[in-house]
């Protein structure tokens, strides 16, 4: 395994480890505006959600890494304590990706980029119409974490109104994954996007007190074929199964045909079992799937 010393790493280094590492990462598309009413927007990729109530969205205008300097953004809100959060979506990315240009001051990245600034409620920066979900915040706070290339500065943005159009709202009036068709930055000019073919579940533990991996069979935990996400929904169960309840899994058509084939051969029984059993906690049946590795 490579270890680094951060203090050993040049600004540049540090950037490319860090932002191919730590991803995907949310995108702030923030509308902000100066004193004098010139309107600025830009795309932060250190980004994200730190309270529900209040609701606390914090991002980072970063000093820049090749030569120190500060960003429109942060002079912005620094003046003016207001701001727009616009989420991105994959209709927007490369438009988006054009308003990041580090234009000269006083000129409107929503002209330069072909947005359509949209009047906001109670905050003087305009909306970005063409995005999903728009937050109209205030600035409670900026906190500067140095003066070196690359530091941060949090910009710490309280929700006071949302936007959302209803083209990406569900029957039960929530905002729905699938449509909503978010994207987010990884490292480099690389992106990812959030599409049904690549979205799944996984059960959260809270709604339950899990048994934990620890409470498996060494047999199990060791398995050649079952891997740590494997583990990890078996020991997402509450209980382990009654030994009456394990004996009759015997009697499954798949489970007594791997039995049966396997008399006297207990190294391939044991393997035959597990990838039976991964095979259905892939079909989300974590019960059965437990009952087999048990037996």
């Amino acid at each position: 395994m490579l270890t680094l010393k951060t203090e050993d790493l040049s600004a540049v280094e540090l950037q490319n480890y860090l932002q191919y590492a730590i991803a995907p990462r949310p995108i702030c598309f923030a509308s902000t505006i100066d004193a004098d009413g010139n309107v600025n927007l830009s795309p932060f990729s250190f980004f994200n959600m730190f309270s529900t109530k209040p609701p606390i969205c914090i991002f980072s205008p970063a000093r820049r890494v090749r030569d120190n300097t500060i960003k429109h953004t942060l002079e912005n809100v620094l003046q003016v304590k207001e701001c727009v959060i616009n989420v991105v979506n994959y209709n927007m990315v490369q438009q988006m990706s054009l308003a990041s240009t580090e234009y000269a001051k006083g000129i409107n990245e929503f002209e330069k980029s072909g947005f359509t600034m949209l009047k906001s409620e109670i905050v003087r920066p305009p909306r970005v119409a063409e995005a999903p979900v728009q937050f109209e915040c205030v600035i409670n706070e900026v906190i500067s974490l140095g003066n070196t290339n690359g530091a941060g500065n949090l910009v710490l943005a309280e929700i006071k109104l949302i936007h959302i159009n209803e083209d990406i709202l569900g029957d039960d009036g929530k905002i729905d994954q699938k449509k909503i068709d978010l994207v987010a930055r990884l490292g480099g000019d690389w992106y990812c996007r959030v599409t049904d073919a690549n979205l799944f579940k996984v059960a959260k533990p809270l709604a339950k007190l899990g048994i934990g991996v620890d409470s498996l069979p060494q047999s199990v935990r060791l398995s050649k074929v079952l891997t740590g996400n494997d583990l990890g929904m078996l020991g997402n169960v509450e209980h382990l199964p009654s030994d009456d309840d394990i004996d009759l899994i015997g009697l499954h058509t798949e489970v007594k045909e791997v039995l049966d084939a396997t008399i006297g051969d207990a190294t391939n029984r044991e393997r035959e079992l597990h990838e039976l059993a991964k095979k259905f906690l892939q079909q989300g049946d974590v019960e059965l799937a437990l009952k087999i590795v048990l037996l």
